[in-house]
């Protein structure tokens, strides 16, 4: 996948940008969906297709789920090629080296050992992020060691590994006290009893905390995370190592097993899904893997449940709605403002555009949901749900209408709330921030502009792609030309650099005779 730009913005820009996204790439689905996606070392590979406005890449290409940065995983291959044996077998042994040094079996012997060794003997390796065993001490007798590690520090592992602040990547921001505490005591006020972890880490850390510490406390939780670090900490019915954008499993049938059975227990009673995916991904192929955990918790459901839905909370920016709301037409958002710990911008007690934009989207009516009071929500008896202290109703849109949590003010023009800094334009006959491009790129399909389809079914595809590829082999001649006026140049200016230098060695010589 292409990387994001940096910061806000541009996260902003990619949720805004409706189908498209800012980095132009779309998940197509495969010609014939009976061959097997290519593996990289983050399991089956995606199908992109490369789309920038009015013009189209003909060919497609295949890349890792998990990473937006061809610097952590370079994998790309196009739909169309082939491969020789030798290329299948170097990429083979090339994605085996690239696994965990130790098998899941491995880890969890590891760690019974671990927890049996008096406390001075407790040693965590800070450079390598890894647990040692006595028989490991000498490996490591020069990186950083922090020795007597007890139970408590073992029980809260985020707290121990560095996070991986790569959000083309992993992007692990882990919430902080307060928005973990808040939703692990809202998960036990709506009276769930187990919670399928998705990249919450942090979260399942507390839910296990609290249920050893308090024994009217009887959830549990599983943790799927793409952090095989994790697999040090935790049992096998605790943690499987998973990628959310491809649904892999990477310990495989085990591990697909061990979720099953936790989605399943009970008849698929009093679970829920929560979901804290990086914000740098597509939506897409999220919401297709998120769809198949569905499916798979509906195996255990009977024929009478078959209308009802997998609860499951959504942690992502509000700029993201029309995407989410696309896929779970079901699902709403909460204005409960989620915060980080290792974020430099999403933390609670910010103002203005400062506040954090990371809210829930929920499948849960919000009328069910209670925010706290004491943090500035209060309840809208309109609209029958918790609503931000700033956030007032519009008397004209009948709704909060506010998704950032400031006021914002009504255009009677659009119709509609828009943000305080954002003026109706009047070239673009819509509200806009003031210095705002009147040419920019406008939502709907790439190739002919209309909203009700994407690039992929417009009836006019053929008649673009034709002009794409006059337009393609006209800049490669062009290119062409100017190589070799280039290199037609550089030979000249050689030619004439050689005879400046004859002539400063003759003068030279002329006036030392």
């Amino acid at each position: 996948m292409a990387a994001p730009r940096d910061g806000f913005e541009a996260v902003e820009a990619e949720g805004s940008a409706g189908c498209r996204g800012s980095s132009g790439m779309e998940v197509v689905l495969p010609s014939d969906p009976a061959v097997p996606a290519p593996l990289c070392p983050h399991g089956p590979t995606l199908l992109f297709v490369k789309v920038t406005q009015g013009k189209e890449e003909t060919r497609r290409f295949y890349a890792c789920s998990a990473c937006r940065d061809r610097k952590d995983c370079n994998f790309f291959q196009w739909e169309d090629e082939k491969l020789s044996g030798a290329r299948l077998a170097a990429r083979e042994a090339h994605n085996r080296r690239c696994q965990p040094p130790l098998s899941r079996r491995q880890c969890v012997e590891r760690y019974l050992k671990f927890i049996e060794l008096p406390l001075t003997q407790r040693k965590f390796c800070q450079r390598c992020q890894q647990l040692l065993l006595p028989d490991d001490w000498g490996q490591h007798s020069e990186h950083q060691v922090l020795g007597d590690v007890s139970i408590t520090q073992l029980r809260r592992p985020s707290q121990l590994l560095y996070p991986l602040e790569n959000k083309k990547t992993n992007a692990q921001y882990l919430f902080a006290d307060r928005s973990c505490q808040f939703l692990v005591d809202l998960l036990s006020a709506l009276g769930f009893r187990r919670v399928l972890c998705v990249g919450t880490p942090r979260l399942h850390e507390l839910i296990r905390l609290t249920a050893s510490g308090d024994k009217k406390s009887n959830i549990k939780s599983l943790l799927l995370d793409i952090d095989f670090r994790y697999s040090q900490f935790y049992m096998e019915d605790s943690f499987c190592h998973y990628n959310m954008f491809n649904h892999h499993f990477f310990d495989g049938k085990t591990a697909l097993e061990v979720c099953r059975a936790f989605l399943q227990e009970d008849k698929g009673e009093e679970i829920i899904m929560v979901t804290d995916p990086p914000f740098g991904g597509l939506v897409e192929p999220l919401a297709i893997t998120f769809k198949k955990l569905i499916a798979m918790w509906k195996e255990g459901q009977s024929q009478d449940d078959s209308h009802k839905e997998l609860p499951i909370f959504w942690i992502f920016p509000y700029f993201f709605e029309s995407r989410i709301c696309q896929f779970f037409p079901s699902f709403r958002m909460l204005d409960y403002q989620v915060d980080y710990d290792n974020h430099a911008l999403y933390k609670h007690g910010k103002t203005g555009r400062k506040q954090s934009p990371v809210r829930i989207f929920t499948n849960i009516p919000p009328n069910k949901i209670i925010l706290p009071t004491e943090e500035g929500y209060r309840f809208c008896s309109l609209c029958q749900r918790y609503v931000s202290l700033e956030n007032q109703h519009c008397e004209h849109c009948n709704s909060c209408t506010s998704k950032d949590g400031r006021k914002w003010n009504h255009c009677f023009l659009c119709k509609k709330c828009v943000k305080p800094s954002w003026i109706h334009c009047s070239i673009c006959n819509h509200c806009a921030v003031p210095d705002h491009s009147c040419e920019g790129p406008k939502d709907g399909c790439f190739i002919c502009g209309e909203l009700d389809h994407k690039r992929s079914t417009c009836p006019n595809i053929a008649t673009s792609k034709r002009a794409n590829k006059a337009v393609r082999k006209q800049k490669q001649r062009k290119s062409s030309k100017m190589k070799m006026e280039t290199t037609k140049g550089q030979s000249m200016n050689h030619t004439s650099a050689t005879r400046r230098k004859k002539r400063r060695e003759r003068a030279h010589q002329y006036l030392g005779s």
